[in-house]
């Protein structure tokens, strides 16, 4: 008799899976994949989309007809909590669905600490659609005379973000000013040569970098500083760092120090079987992970294994991470600065590697005519 397998998210680490629905669905198991919308769009170039270098349907994945072109049932909605003893998944929409096997890749949501991100020109760099909406705004902005654009953060998203929001601004021919705070030193945790070659990049292009300054609260209009200086803003972007959904700790699904589903060597629950997970939610209790994409995509083909077992049957798989990883920070004029433990090199050539490595990827998930949709400010929703 066949089971029913829920999919929480469709982030990096489901796509394989979701891809390869056929595998649970001719063994005559139901599949539903749930997801706040449509589309998933790929962080990786998410900075790329704001400077215009990719545009949407460059760097999204039609979840919805991808699912549903391979026999499963799509839902667009949001999963408010679970009943893990009932198997019972509560969604926002007041309804409810049952399951025997579920894998959550929900992702991250950004911690934006004093920053009140409520108001309408302040944009979480998560999820990835608030970058296009983002875009729109500064050229919109652009039109009607300088502009101010302020990113709060001093880590990669950070970088990314004000180097990319400088390039949209120079692609443009515009007039604005771009401001990076950061509460620390900028890249902090990376080699000082990556530092070096960053602040370099940022500055010789009239970036304003303050470091060791920490945010105290902020109107739509100005942040206020602890040391009581005052940084206007027309456009601001948080990328204070990410955190996992609160929904697994106040189901009562035990969690890691951070919040993120405490999963076993097989992405598998430590207390409740039926439940696995993947990518920046969970909480890899054999070692802790990096929040970087490069393990969700290794987990792809664990979890398309380990669900299957868990479904009809079979050993489980150990997704057994990498401890050394490649990092390359797209800086927005056409150069990267790459990362490999103690290899730095940047420049044009790391930026091609990154964009090639990118579209390659793409390539692999984009099955359902993407790349033939069309969006532009004025269409975007």
């Amino acid at each position: 008799m066949g089971r029913h397998l829920v999919f929480i998210g469709a982030g990096h680490a489901h796509l394989t899976a979701i891809t390869n629905l056929a595998r649970y669905t001719e063994k005559g198991h139901n599949v539903t994949v749930i997801s706040s919308g449509a589309y998933h769009y790929y962080s990786g170039m998410s900075p790329g989309m704001l400077s215009g270098l990719y545009t949407p349907r460059e760097i999204r994945f039609n979840v919805k007809r991808l699912t549903e072109t391979r026999g499963g049932e799509f839902i667009e909605d949001n999963v408010l909590s679970v009943d893990p003893a009932k198997r019972v998944l509560r969604l926002k929409s007041g309804k409810s669905v049952d399951y025997d096997v579920v894998s959550f890749n929900t992702g991250s949501e950004i911690d934006t600490g004093p920053v009140d991100a409520s108001f309408d020109n302040v944009f979480k760099v998560k999820p990835v659609e608030n970058m296009f909406t983002a875009r729109c705004r500064i050229l919109e902005l652009l039109k009607k005379g300088p502009v101010d654009i302020v990113v709060v953060g001093g880590g990669p998203a950070g970088v990314e973000m004000a180097a990319n929001a400088w390039r949209l601004v120079h692609d443009k021919e515009g007039d604005a000013a771009v401001t990076l705070i950061s509460r620390g030193k900028i890249l902090h945790r990376f080699p000082a040569k990556v530092r070096k070659r960053v602040v370099k990049s940022l500055t010789a292009r009239g970036i304003v970098l303050k470091e060791d300054a920490a945010v105290d609260r902020n109107t739509g209009e100005v942040f206020h500083m602890v040391n009581g200086e005052e940084v206007p803003f027309d456009v601001a972007f948080v990328a204070t760092g990410t955190k996992p959904s609160a929904l697994f700790a106040e189901s009562g699904i035990p969690t890691g120090p951070d919040g993120g589903l405490s999963v076993n060597g097989y992405l598998q629950s430590v207390k409740y079987p039926g439940i696995f997970g993947g990518g920046d939610c969970i909480r890899f209790e054999p070692r802790p992970l990096d929040r970087v994409g490069v393990f969700a995509v290794r987990q792809n083909p664990i979890l398309l294994h380990n669900l299957e077992a868990a479904l009809s049957g079979g050993d489980f798989r150990e997704f057994k991470p990498q401890e050394v990883y490649l990092l390359i920070f797209n800086l927005g004029d056409g150069t990267a600065v790459l990362v490999r433990k103690s290899l730095v090199f940047g420049g044009s050539l790391a930026f091609k590697l990154k964009d090639r490595i990118d579209r390659k990827f793409m390539k692999v998930f984009q099955l359902s005519g993407e790349l033939e949709e069309s969006v532009d400010c004025d269409s975007w929703k």
